[in-house]
């Protein structure tokens, strides 16, 4: 799986390129379909240069623009090692492509950005989440959403408790009488003051876990995801003694991370975080129909794509599998919609969408069914 970041995605979007081909397929990572991806490829090849040429370029131009293309194409190697999912973006001067867990349906878009709608449920609000696994010989900081995880690296943080502590015996002297032993009142950690050596064992790992807590303070200084831990159990309640950061989660992974893989790590904490994340979207829509009436909310995709452009779009619901085609120019605020793609027109509840990340808003991708009014985007304001 390859990583796709949001610093990125703001490049794909960032960028006029003049011409910009999106092209997204499903995929299959093992079995007799993977023969067919290549064909379903160049189908969408012939596509993306039809549609450059309706936007302008002469032939060779589109061509010249997808070569990189074709050359993937023709890598026999490349359609053996997929995801669910393919994303494929080229441009005069850009050539990107992702291998992602998504089952993304055929869609090729010319225009002047990137299209990156079909990636907006790896920045979601209902998925993006943190597992630390916590062990003697390894702390591991993974970054997941519903769909993916990447592991992220802790600079300035000893890589182990065996490295900070040096002491060969800790778990054997952690695990005599932890369960019957207080932290202190308020979930705080005590000073020990026994000489009893399970004492002493758990005042060290109490320093080093504060270290860790320091160093990812500095990581997600910024961010507002819920925290998983996964350890042994005489491990966790330690920990949770040091943290500070706010969005830790009360359940845990319970056991031996060391054994465990990124993929199963992170399967076992979408577990815990899948009710969490399902709570904050029944608030959020609660949230928006108290509001609604109050000048606080907004469906007018007019409204709404100037206001996410300056910032002011606080939450976002965003209906997935539709677009609503159209320019917006900043320099006036105004949105000019067409009910057909028109040359330079981008999806503007993918501009509303990406606008609202960018400044920091929350997204939620949502069935056009179960969408709010039954609008294709629905807004709240923070003022």
């Amino acid at each position: 799986m390859d990583l796709l970041t949001l610093e990125e995605l703001k490049d794909l979007v960032g960028q006029e390129t003049g011409a910009c081909v999106s092209l997204y397929m499903p995929t299959h990572r093992a079995g007799i379909e993977t023969r067919q991806a290549p064909i379903r490829f160049k189908n969408l090849l012939r596509e993306a240069e039809e549609g450059l040429r309706t936007l302008g370029l002469r032939s060779p131009e589109a061509k010249k623009l997808l070569q990189p293309a074709r050359r993937l194409h023709a890598d026999a190697a490349f359609w053996w090692h997929q995801s669910d999912g393919l994303a494929v973006f080229a441009a005069a001067n850009l050539f990107r492509h992702y291998r992602l867990p998504l089952d993304f349906a055929e869609l090729v878009v010319v225009g002047e950005r990137g299209h990156v709608k079909p990636l907006l449920p790896l920045f979601m609000g209902d998925g993006h989440f943190f597992t630390l696994a916590l062990s003697q010989n390894q702390v591991r900081l993974l970054e997941g959403t519903r769909h993916s995880v990447d592991e992220i690296d802790l600079e300035g943080v000893p890589g182990s408790l065996i490295e900070a502590l040096g002491y060969k015996d800790l778990e054997r002297q952690l695990q005599f009488h932890t369960q019957t032993q207080s932290l202190g009142r308020g979930g705080r950690a005590g000073v020990f003051h026994s000489h009893d050596p399970a004492d002493e064992a758990k005042s060290r790992v109490l320093q080093y876990f504060r270290q860790v807590n320091e160093g990812l303070g500095q990581v997600l200084r910024d961010e507002h995801a819920p925290l998983v831990l996964a350890g042994v159990e005489y491990l966790l309640p330690l920990y949770k003694a040091a943290n500070t950061y706010p969005h830790l989660l009360d359940q845990g992974i319970t056991g031996n991370p060391e054994i465990l893989t990124p993929a199963e790590l992170h399967g076992r904490a979408w577990e815990i975080v899948q009710p969490y994340f399902l709570e904050a979207k029944q608030a959020a829509r609660a949230w928006y129909q108290e509001l609604a009436g109050t000048g606080r909310t907004s469906i007018d995709v007019r409204e709404v794509v100037p206001a996410a452009y300056h910032g002011r779009v606080e939450m976002l619901f965003v209906s997935v599998g539709v677009q609503q085609w159209g320019r917006f120019v900043p320099e006036t605020d105004t949105v000019h919609l067409s009910a057909e793609p028109m040359p330079g027109d981008e999806d503007l509840l993918d501009l509303a969408a990406i606008q609202t990340l960018f400044n920091g808003g929350t997204v939620y991708a949502v069935e056009s069914e179960k969408m709010p009014d039954d609008a294709l985007l629905a807004a709240i304001f923070r003022f």
